[in-house]
């Protein structure tokens, strides 16, 4: 027999080649099987609402945060079905929401469950903070300053009215408005994200204004120009009121801004009928 040889049929290289087979073979199960943590059971999508297990399925495991225990598989998160039904019998067919697309969380609305707490900074303390609270920051004189201006829906209808901007102080841009709505809830104003709004400074709206005679249409905001307007195209006026609203006034959560965002990006394609319809 050859060095390392251990009989006639076996050495040591074949052990070691055996031993990396089998490692590697473990690690490919395990790496499988942690990929199965979130996100199933998923459905199949056939008419007996069959769900895809993922198997290997893994142990419950719990995760230790600085704002609580997580835990992966989570039965009741999984177990949450989104609010559709298929408009036809066979797979593959488009769904529809349930009740208020606005509200139903699924297609151009959709979320999904976030932590709870605002996303912070390295200090722990949150970054997206309105500017009442922010004393060491104004708006530069250049810009139009957003607050006092009134906001209009789709529909060119008055919706509220911008009391205060919420600055992401990492990145130093707003990424908020906040917006006074006409509505009797307890928390009056709701969070309008600034890349669903199209600030427009009023020279131009001005002018068509004053040439038809509506002048008392002008209104006027701190630093910003008479007759300057926000304008989103997302949601109707109306719809402002049902914007979900954040637990306190003075910061947002990742879940709550999870929501608001949704319910925006849902009018984009709920607000109105018309806009669910395809364009031919």
């Amino acid at each position: 027999m050859g060095t390392g040889a251990i009989t006639q049929y076996v050495d040591v290289a074949q052990l070691v080649l055996y031993m990396f087979w089998a490692f590697f073979a473990g690690l490919i199960y395990y790496l499988v099987r942690e990929n199965h943590r979130e996100g199933y059971p998923m459905d199949s999508g056939r008419n007996d609402s069959s769900n895809i297990t993922g198997w290997p399925v893994p142990p419950t495991k719990v995760f230790k945060t600085e704002h609580g225990d997580m835990i992966a598989p989570n039965p009741a998160k999984d177990a949450m079905r989104p609010a559709v039904t298929p408009i036809q019998g066979h797979p593959g067919t488009t769904f529809e929401p349930i009740g208020d697309p606005m509200l139903a969380g699924v297609g151009a609305g959709a979320w999904t469950p976030r932590a709870n707490f605002p996303d912070a900074q390295a200090d722990g303390t949150p970054r997206t903070r309105p500017m009442r609270l922010l004393g060491e920051y104004s708006m530069s004189p250049n810009n139009v300053d957003p607050r006092g201006v009134p906001v209009y829906g789709a529909d060119g209808k008055v919706a509220g009215t911008v009391t205060d901007c919420w600055l992401d102080v990492s990145e130093m841009v707003i990424r908020y408005l906040e917006v006074k709505v006409d509505d009797t809830g307890a928390t009056p104003n709701v969070l309008l994200p600034m890349n669903f709004a199209r600030v427009k400074d009023g020279d131009l709206i001005g002018n068509i204004l004053k040439s038809l005679g509506a002048e008392k249409l002008l209104h006027t905001g701190r630093g910003a120009k008479p007759d300057a307007r926000i304008e989103v195209g997302a949601l109707l006026a109306t719809q402002f009121a049902q914007v979900p609203r954040t637990q306190s006034m003075d910061q947002v959560t990742i879940q709550e801004e999870e929501k608001i965002t949704a319910y925006y990006g849902g009018g984009s394609l709920y607000a109105t009928p018309d806009r669910m319809e395809p364009l031919v």
